[in-house]
Formats: structure tokens, sequence, C-alpha cells
């Protein structure tokens, strides 16, 4: 939260040995002690931060986390800072915790998906103490399975299955959402190692536990069936079978919600190399173009790594009269993109 820490947070590395604050071990609330209280709050204030939350999170699936993220950044220094400082009844304070928990969570993820990842892991794990201090097990669980997805996008298998199980292990009682969210990146984490067997079983579990669910849509941390086929195209792929996970991309672009724009260039972006992989350079070329449909209109860093990967792997197959033609549309996207 503290500004004078944004250059720490700027040069820290990610660390694959950084030890997991515990959800059981007593939480030294350093908020509290960081200044006098200068003014009190109430709910209102809480379902402010719960609002912008969700509002971040909307500009997050529509403009990307380049735009997105700073705002949480300001708000997070210029209002949740102060209110997290500020005097209130135990009640609210707690609820207020959770809050923080969630927007500093959905920070994180946001800087993991920009590939600061260095950065994402010191947001994470202040989202495991302040979840850990208002006593909010589905937070401190959900941000332990961020921390495995970055695990796991980091080709680091065995650290992403660890943080996978213990965000399992560490959700009692959850509701069959929530437990389809968590054992879906168990079975990513089991594939990553090579443990076919364990992926599938809890790749079942998945299915079976979205099966109960309802059709909420959490805007922080949701579960849907398009995070499920994604998870299916995860599994399949790190085992070995391209065909099986072209499929379940397409599942999954096919049932994921119009607004899910970033969501929906990076499972373009997935499935159009995976394609070329297999040898099928028109479908690949398809695919493409319906990223840049999605790719004008966003501000990411992982969005703007798989434009480079487009050009790189179409380059190749220039003189092919689809592939040229993809090339010429994202040499003017570029163009576009640059001067704006």
């Amino acid at each position: 939260m503290d500004p004078s820490r944004r250059k720490f947070l700027a040069t820290t590395l990610y660390s694959a040995a950084l030890p997991i604050p515990a959800f059981h071990e007593a939480a030294e609330r350093a908020e509290k002690h960081a200044a006098a209280p200068t003014t009190r709050i109430g709910k209102g204030h809480v379902e402010t931060v719960r609002g912008v939350t969700d509002s971040i999170a909307d500009i997050l699936d529509e403009h990307g986390g380049a735009i997105a993220r700073p705002m949480a950044a300001s708000f997070i220094v210029n209002t949740l800072g102060p209110y997290l400082r500020a005097d209130a009844s135990d009640a609210v304070q707690r609820d207020m915790l959770s809050a923080a928990s969630d927007l500093v969570y959905l920070t994180g993820w946001m800087a993991m998906y920009e590939k600061e990842h260095g950065r994402a892991q010191q947001w994470y794990h202040r989202a495991l103490t302040l979840a850990r201090d208002a006593d909010d097990h589905v937070t401190y669980c959900r941000t332990l399975r961020g921390m495995a997805l970055q695990a796991a996008n980091l080709k680091l298998g065995q650290r992403a299955l660890d943080l996978a199980d213990s965000a399992a292990q560490a959700a009692p009682g959850s509701g069959p959402r929530l437990r389809a969210f968590l054992t879906g990146q168990q079975a990513h984490g089991a594939a990553l190692v090579g443990d076919r067997r364990q992926a599938f079983t809890r790749l079942a579990e998945t299915e079976a536990a979205l099966s109960q669910a309802d059709d909420r849509r959490d805007a922080i941390g949701g579960y849907d069936l398009a995070a499920y086929y994604f998870h299916v195209s995860s599994v399949t792929y790190a085992l070995g079978d391209l065909p099986a996970s072209i499929k379940a991309m397409q599942d999954s672009n096919r049932v994921r919600p119009p607004m899910e724009k970033q969501g929906r260039a990076h499972a373009n972006a997935l499935l159009a190399q995976r394609r070329l992989e297999a040898g099928h350079l028109e479908a690949s070329c398809a695919t493409w173009e319906n990223f840049l449909d999605d790719y004008e209109n966003l501000s990411s860093a992982r969005a703007d790594e798989h434009f480079a990967t487009l050009r790189a792997t179409l380059r190749p197959y220039r003189t092919h009269r689809t592939a040229r033609g993809v090339l010429t549309r994202a040499s003017e996207v570029g163009r576009q993109k640059a001067s704006v």
C-alpha cells in the first residue's frame, strides 16, 4: 500500500521459494498501527471498494490490464489505504479487509497477466495477508489459486501443483463454483508434472462441481464453462494431445461471454498457435484474424506478446495468400496502435 515501496515492488523478481503466509497464523495488522485514525468508515465505504473492484474487473475484460491496473493502483494508494487506517467497528473493519483483499488480488492477477511476475507475487502475498486478517477463506484460496496459475505460466510445474493443492486444502466447505475453480487448477498442475491420472480425475471433479453451480457471474474469481474448457485444453496440451487441446479451446471460445475480450484474445492466440503446430495453416490464419478483431481495442502486454508471435510464426508463410493477408492486416493494426 505504501507508495514509498513502489520501487521495491517494481524491481522484485519472482521467487519460487517465497513462503506462503498460513491462514491460521495470527495477523500483524500493520495497517492499524501505520497511522492514527483520521476518520471513521462504515458499510458504505466497504460497498464503494467492492463497487470499484467490480468496475475495474469489467474494464479489464473489455479493454485490458494496461488500462485497468493503473486505475486499481491509484485507488489503492489514494482511497483504500486511508480506509484501512481509519477507525471502524470490528465488523466493518473485517469487511473492509475482505474487500481490500479482493482488489489487491485482482491487481496481482493483472500484474501477472501483464508479465510483471515479481510485482504480481508481491500483490498476491499482500492479498493473502489481508484475507487472513479478514478471516476470508474464499479470497485466501482464490489468491493461492492465482499464484498456482502464475507458477504454471512460468513453467514451474511442481510449484503450480503445490499451490493449487494448498488452495484446495484451505477451502473447507466451499461451494461448487469455488470447488470447480480450484480443482480445475489442480488438474492443470497435475498435467504439468505428467500425472495423467490425477489430471483427468481433477477435471472430472471440476465438471461435476460446475454442474452443481448456479448461473451467477462473479466479476472477481469467477469460474464458468469457458474456464472449464480452457482448463481441459491446457491439460490435454500439457499431456501431448494436440487435437483434443484444439477442440477444447474451440469449445471454450464458443461459450465465452462476449464482453470478455481480453480472455478471448488470449484463447484465440493459443488456438492459432496450436492449429499451426498441427499443420492447419488456413485455420490458424482464420483464428489470428479473430485475435486481431479484439486486439485492435486492447491494451495488454500479453496481447502485445501474442501479436509479436502472430508476426513471427506467419512470416515464414508470407508467400501464402491467406497468411499474407493476415500479416498485412497485422501491420495496419500495429501502425494504428503505435499512433495512439
